[in-house]
């Protein structure tokens, strides 16, 4: 299972991104895809996730709800997390993951399958 991110960067407070997690078709028809974030010194936090389907999205970071948007296009066989609001304290490494689990309860690190390599976002003025 190889899942690879994009579209980290640097932006100012109050800007946007939209990171990107690409992966085989076979990949996305199976598993759920999840964004954890993971900043200095802090442990490993689940953002989002989205079904094999794309039918169930979860956002359980409470800090999120409401900037974040997760999706997918099977089409480019690809994850998609938008980013909008953004504030300092989203400045993390932010990794795609895959799980066997259903997107809907709360995912943790040890329901994941593969991980990303993680894409840096940094949010600052």
């Amino acid at each position: 299972v190889q899942l690879v991110e994009s579209g980290g960067g640097l932006v100012q407070p109050g800007g946007s991104l939209r990171l990107s997690c690409a992966a085989s078709r076979s990949t996305l028809d199976f598993y759920t895809i999840a964004w954890f974030r993971q900043a200095p010194g802090k442990e490993r936090e689940g953002v989002s996730c989205i079904s094999s389907t794309g039918s169930e999205v979860a956002n359980y970071a409470d800090s999120v709800k409401g900037r974040f948007t997760i999706s997918k296009d099977n089409a480019k066989n690809t994850v998609y997390l938008q980013m909008n609001s953004l504030k300092p304290e989203d400045t993390a490494v932010y990794l795609c993951a895959a799980s066997a689990w259903r997107c809907g309860g709360r995912l943790t690190p040890s329901m994941i399958v593969s991980w990303g390599q993680g894409t840096q976002v940094t949010v600052s003025s």
